[in-house]
């Protein structure tokens, strides 16, 4: 099963303000598990970079503006996210950023049900306890001593790490196959194995022998007071 994980870095919160998408990172899945394969692209705003941006993901306008329009990079994109569900952290807020971009181009948007949302597995996992990002890898020991700034490439490798570990660890397959009770679970079971019937075991005695009733009763004759037969 092919899933992306994804993430985006922005000029702000609101594109109905005209906030722009300055990054795309994705990160490949094979059945939960990074393959290797990624896209990561820079792209002009056409607009300045406020300074709370900034402060979070450090892309200056004079850094992108040497970078392509996202209408450039839009058709390699779509390639590559194909039509496999995105992974995403706060799914709500990139897909807003992105349908706006592809509405510019009067291209479809992508659906919500499309995407699996890590924040709201995280919440409903961990009731109460804090969902971000940074929070969820501190929780599952990921190492963050490469992340200075928010940054769509290194936090989508962070993303498909936490995903891993939301839906079960590293063997997934393996604690979803152990509850057949219908608890709800993400991801597909593994069915390997699975028409392989089982085997079966000849049923052993376990009746006592003559010998063994006899040395019952010589040890029980040493007992004195037995609690048995104190009614």
């Amino acid at each position: 099963m092919r899933e992306i994980a994804l993430d985006t870095e922005t000029t702000g919160l609101n594109p109905g303000k005209g906030d722009r998408i300055v990054e795309i990172a994705c990160v490949e899945l094979r059945n939960h598990i990074p393959t290797g394969e990624m896209y990561q692209q820079y792209i002009n705003p056409l607009r300045d970079m406020p300074d709370e941006a900034f402060r979070v993901h450090g892309l200056s306008a004079e850094f992108l503006a040497d970078f392509p329009r996202f209408e450039d990079v839009s058709e390699d994109f779509l390639a590559f996210i194909g039509d496999d569900p995105l992974v995403i952290h706060n799914a709500e807020f990139d897909v807003r950023f992105l349908n706006a971009e592809l509405a510019r181009l009067d291209h479809p948007g992508i659906p919500m049900n499309r995407t699996i949302d890590t924040l709201h597995m995280a919440r409903r996992k961990f009731p109460g306890a804090q969902a971000s990002l940074d929070a969820l890898c501190r929780r599952f020991g990921i190492d963050l001593s490469g992340r200075e700034k928010h940054r769509a490439i290194i936090d989508t490798e962070l993303l498909a790490q936490v995903y891993l570990e939301l839906i079960g660890g590293s063997q997934p397959g393996l604690e979803l196959a152990a509850d057949n009770s219908g608890r709800d679970a993400t991801g597909p079971v593994s069915t390997s194995g699975a028409d392989t019937a089982p085997s079966v075991r000849e049923p052993r005695p376990h009746a006592p022998s003559d010998a063994e009733r006899t040395a019952h009763s010589r040890m029980l004759e040493k007992i004195t007071e037995p609690v048995w037969l104190s009614n």
